[in-house]
């Protein structure tokens, strides 16, 4: 169960307490085959796969932590858990305060509706009220370089065009928790050295931050502690260049 816990000051921001999480794998490899099994009376064979196994760990408020792990390790689905988006199978989630998740690129976001449409949409979800919205409308749109392109549909919007605007919304939002996987690996240098610098200016602030990344450059820059996860299981929690080794060795 995900919980939003009241605002306390010695409450954590994040609180992961022995969350487990597993997904059905089907063996059929299409829908087609699964009807004509289905139609012959066989049995869809299935079995669970353990993509979180009794994980446990605590953010506190203002820390900037990475969650590094290779490949299926569970980095992704540790976030999701913690934005919202999925529920644990065991155990509990807890956050502080406002959450804003950048977890997939155009997440949240209308293919069929304008970037300036999805810009409103997006921040409600978020939880800002229109009249915030408005206020700060230029400002996202200015910081996400979209300028003409705003009032087109999104579904002809690139991957970096999405990527900007998505971020670009979520850190003009009153926030107290941002999650970040991989959306920084989209996009030109320079905008990229720009949400670098913005997150480390959220960071100052005392913005909690939970980032995935496979740059270690990245979380080096942005993060002070690094969990690693392997195959499901937290095997480090530590300082920041200590984890990185250990994920490297």
């Amino acid at each position: 169960m995900t919980t939003i816990v009241p605002t306390t000051s010695t409450t954590p921001a994040i609180i992961v307490d022995h969350v487990s999480k597993r997904f059905l794998k089907r063996n059929t490899h299409s829908m087609k085959e699964a009807f004509i099994s289905w139609t012959k009376g066989k049995k869809v064979k299935s079995d669970t796969f353990t993509a979180l196994d009794d994980v446990s760990f605590q953010v506190g408020e203002g820390e900037s932590v990475a969650v590094l792990g290779l490949n299926g390790s569970g980095k992704s689905t540790t976030l999701k858990l913690i934005s919202g988006v999925l529920e644990p199978d065991g155990g509990s989630v807890f956050t502080r305060g406002r959450v804003a998740g950048l977890i997939e690129v155009g997440a949240g976001f209308h293919p069929e509706l304008s970037g300036r449409e999805n810009v409103y949409l997006n921040a409600a979800i978020l939880g800002m009220q229109a009249k915030e919205t408005q206020e700060r409308f230029d400002d996202i749109v200015a910081f996400s370089e979209i300028g003409e392109f705003i009032d087109q549909e999104v579904k002809h919007y690139s991957s970096g065009m999405f990527m900007r605007l998505a971020f670009s919304v979520a850190i003009h939002v009153d926030l107290d928790v941002l999650l970040v996987d991989e959306v920084l690996s989209v996009g030109d240098a320079p905008f990229r050295a720009k949400c670098t610098a913005k997150i480390q200016e959220l960071t100052e602030r005392g913005v909690t931050m939970l980032v995935v990344s496979h740059s270690s450059e990245t979380v080096k820059q942005l993060c002070h502690r690094g969990i690693v996860i392997n195959r499901g299981k937290k095997i480090f929690d530590g300082d920041i260049d200590e984890a990185v080794a250990y994920l490297e060795n």
